[in-house]
């Protein structure tokens, strides 16, 4: 093989020098993320949550039309059961992969429950003849609501099986429905003038996060940075996502809809949920800052030409992936998915410059070399 003088008087200083300008060059290369949309088992299922393990959990219908809790591993779909009663539910999950939800019990009251395996154990109420719960960490504690003897409605955490009344804002009303693994809990609460405001309390301390302007809003998720999301009222009584840093709300926008809502957060900061187009039609969506994506641009397109579209996401773990449920046109079904982060090394635009740079500096020297013989 024939190589020019010019290339072979390249010494071995500057070739070092190139092939460090294009490692740290290519060191910045940034993720392209595509996604693998996977339809889960079951009719009329929906996938409310998501551990870090990938496993999933959500309610599936059974063959008698009886809603189940469910939890999938992979493909694989397991019916977590109930008390004896008709339903039950499934809304979160730990990484051990304890799951939380609700099941009626014997006497017909639901209560809020939690499965170990298949096994599930009622956490009771706190007083009254019902709770549920949404959210669990990873050591194990539980939060939800539940009614109390005088029927109010309010935030609950559980520490093993004993209930914990978290109060209210001043009204009568509130609930839980997220925890982070500082036992940070955020949910909704009614005020001394019964408005609702998004809520989070740190043990006892209880701090109303403010809307958007209007008089409603509403905590959903909340990650280990103590970043929350949620959805709130703007002043024209719109129903906008929106992130709270701190007490700091940003409105997240709505893709030029109608309405939107951020149902989950990871810890990168990643947040999902959905948004309403003109015509009330909604497509599940995600947030990368405040930059949103409806998430059926990364649809197969064999699946959008068998009917399917994804109409809302509500989970996203530490990976990127994210969980929700999607709408056949055709036959009018549910269907539970898991959506798999795919991240490409792909360049950056200052990333080809600094290549560009590296390759310069050899021409240059290249070509000094070459004056100089």
């Amino acid at each position: 093989m024939f190589f020019s003088p010019a290339v072979r008087l390249v010494t071995p200083l500057t070739g070092k020098l190139a092939i460090a300008m294009a490692s740290f060059a290519f060191s910045g290369f940034a993720g392209a993320t595509t996604y693998t949309t996977t339809l889960l088992s079951g009719v009329d299922s929906h996938a409310l949550a998501i551990n870090n393990n990938g496993q999933v959990v959500g309610v599936s219908n059974m063959a008698n039309g009886s809603p189940h809790a469910t939890i999938w591993n992979g493909t694989v779909a397991t019916d977590l059961g109930t008390f004896g009663g008709n339903g039950s539910s499934a809304s979160g999950i730990n990484n051990s992969g304890q799951v939380v939800g609700i099941a009626p019990i014997a006497n017909g009251e639901s209560h809020a429950t939690i499965w170990n395996g298949t096994v599930a154990t009622d956490l009771g109420t706190l007083g009254g003849t019902f709770s549920y719960a949404n959210g669990i960490n990873n050591n194990g504690q539980v939060v939800g609501g539940s009614y109390a003897a005088n029927g109010d409605q309010h935030a609950t955490i559980w520490n093993g099986t004993v209930a914990t009344d978290l109060g209210t804002l001043g009204g009568g009303y509130s609930m839980a429905t997220g925890i982070n693994n500082n036992g940070q809990v955020v949910g909704s609460s009614s005020t001394a003038n019964w408005d609702t405001h998004a809520t989070i309390w740190n043990g006892t301390v209880i701090t109303d996060l403010g809307t958007l302007g209007g008089g409603y809003s509403m905590a959903t998720g909340i990650n280990n940075n103590g970043q929350v999301v949620g959805y709130s009222n703007t002043a024209s009584r719109k129903l906008h996502a929106t992130i709270w840093n701190g007490t700091v709300a940003t409105d997240l926008g709505t893709l030029g809809g109608q309405a939107s809502y951020a149902e989950g957060i990871n810890n990168n900061g990643q947040v999902v949920g959905r948004y309403y187009d003109a015509n009330w039609k909604s497509y599940a969506t995600i947030w990368n800052g405040t930059a949103a994506t409806d998430l059926n641009t990364y649809l197969d397109s064999s699946l959008i030409s068998a009917g399917w579209s994804l109409q809302g996401a509500y989970g996203v773990n530490d990976s990127g992936s994210i969980v929700g449920h999607a709408w056949n046109s055709i036959s009018g079904e549910n269907r539970a998915f898991i959506m798999s982060a795919d991240t490409a090394a792909v360049p950056e635009p200052e990333t080809y410059a600094l290549v560009l740079a590296g390759f310069a500096v050899v021409g240059l020297a290249t070509h000094r070399r070459r004056k100089s013989s």
